[in-house]
């Protein structure tokens, strides 16, 4: 039987303060590092996801010691190029895209071959723009035309490469920033602006990094074989995941909400840009510095108006995994909102620009799409009441969420499946949610 929740009421004003669990990409990165350190590093605040799980289970099984208890997870590594394992290894990533990606820059070294495999989502994602530059470190890969299953050969004369990474991809850079680091020698990296919790990770660490900012790209060099050592890392909470809620009181009547200790990081921070752009007033406080990641309180409001908006492109990296919630308010903004060059949405677990216009769609709001852009002509007194169902949309966590908000915030009565995939990146969402007041059934 399919699992899937109905909501037939709008949620109703709150006042609350709210601490969400630790960044994913935060959590999965402390874990790779902390693999290649000698010693016990620990970690507070991890996120307990399916994709942080993947990550932890992939170590083991990489013959790394993994503790993880209720209030902490410690990892004791051997240092640098220690993994010990069996031949013949299958590492399943489940609906990761950050593991997959960047622990194959930590196989560049293996000394036999491993598998990379993943869930039915993950196994239709593009690979090849990881394996073509691991190639150049020496590496051997075989896969299914660019896709899972992917396997890894390593070299033992890994040497260091320069690299052009255009895409905008924290993913491919880390992978290869990882890899550089198990590599003698200077790597260097011309990356397009993404996010840069690798880059802040190895300077909080001491590692040999020098980063060259310019406008569009960072130049990055990396000196490698430099041992790490063993560090402790209390996590900040996930502006991803909090980003359902900003945009659930933004919408909602009559609420406020201080979410604490969040991410900010300004590579990660593209939807306070745009929805400043449109109207919307958030509050920072406490603000931080915890290993090279600023951080700080989110106080919010509810609205009533709101702007189109012409996005600009460049805040498109630092928007990518919020873009599904942004289209909610363009719901309800005043005139046609045109976002573009967004390709990359549908790279992630589903298609999700093609699932932002269809749930859009459904709730009555006129789009016009095209493979890499979105119009959205909005409607500030927009009501639903019609029945609306979201379903085949290969469990991607953020559709779900998504919907979720919408149908709350919209009203009209709504049948959304998959509840279990908010396992990948929030498990406790609808608890949070429901805390709330949400009724949810």
């Amino acid at each position: 039987m399919e699992k899937y929740v109905e909501i037939n009421q709008k949620i109703k004003p709150f006042r609350r303060i709210l601490k969400i669990e630790g960044d994913k990409s935060l959590s999965i990165r402390w874990a790779l590092l902390a693999s290649q350190a000698k010693g016990k590093s620990t970690s507070y605040n991890l996120l307990r996801s399916e994709d942080v799980l993947s990550a932890l289970d992939c170590l083991k099984k990489l013959g790394v010691k993994v503790n993880i208890s209720k209030n902490k997870c410690q990892i004791i590594g051997n240092g640098l190029n220690s993994f010990n394992y069996k031949k013949n290894l299958t590492l399943n990533c489940g609906n990761s895209g950050t593991l997959a990606r960047t622990i194959l820059g930590l196989l560049v070294h293996s000394k036999a071959k491993i598998k990379i495999i993943g869930d039915n989502s993950l196994s239709k994602r593009d690979f090849l723009r990881i394996i073509n530059p691991l190639k150049k470190f020496g590496a051997k890969f075989k896969s299914n035309k660019g896709k899972l299953p992917v396997e890894i050969l390593g070299t033992t004369l890994a040497k260091p490469i320069r690299f052009y990474e255009n895409r905008g991809s924290a993913q491919v850079k880390s992978s290869v920033m990882l890899a550089a680091l198990n590599t003698k020698g200077s790597t260097f990296i011309k990356a397009k602006k993404s996010r840069d919790h690798s880059e802040n990770l190895f300077r909080s660490l001491g590692l040999k990094i020098k980063i060259d900012k310019k406008k569009n790209y960072d130049f990055i060099k990396i000196n490698g074989g430099k041992e790490i050592k063993s560090f402790n890392y209390n996590i900040p909470s996930d502006i991803s995941s909090s980003a359902f809620f900003i945009i659930l009181t933004v919408l909602s009547e009559n609420s406020k909400l201080r979410i604490k200790k969040v991410n900010i990081n300004p590579t990660r921070t593209g939807i306070l840009e745009i929805l400043k752009k449109m109207g919307v007033k958030i509050k920072i406080e406490n603000l931080k510095i915890v290993k090279g990641e600023k951080t700080g309180d989110l106080i919010i409001k509810s609205q009533k108006y709101f702007k189109a908006i012409k996005c600009p492109p460049k805040l498109n990296s630092a928007a990518i995994d919020e873009f599904l919630l942004i289209f909610l308010v363009a719901a309800k903004a005043k005139g046609m909102s045109y976002f573009k060059d967004l390709s990359e949405l549908n790279q992630k677990e589903s298609p999700r620009l093609l699932w932002g216009a269809k749930i859009l769609k459904k709730m009555g709001i006129k789009t016009v799409l095209t493979k890499d852009s979105i119009k959205i002509y909005g409607n500030p007194n927009l009501k639903i009441k019609n029945d609306i169902v979201i379903k085949n949309f290969l469990s991607d966590h953020r559709v779900f969420m998504s919907s979720v908000v919408a149908g709350l915030t919209f009203g009209g009565n709504w049948k959304i499946f998959d509840k279990n995939s908010v396992n990948t990146s929030f498990p406790t969402f609808m608890n949070t949610i429901k805390k709330l007041g949400a009724k949810i059934n």
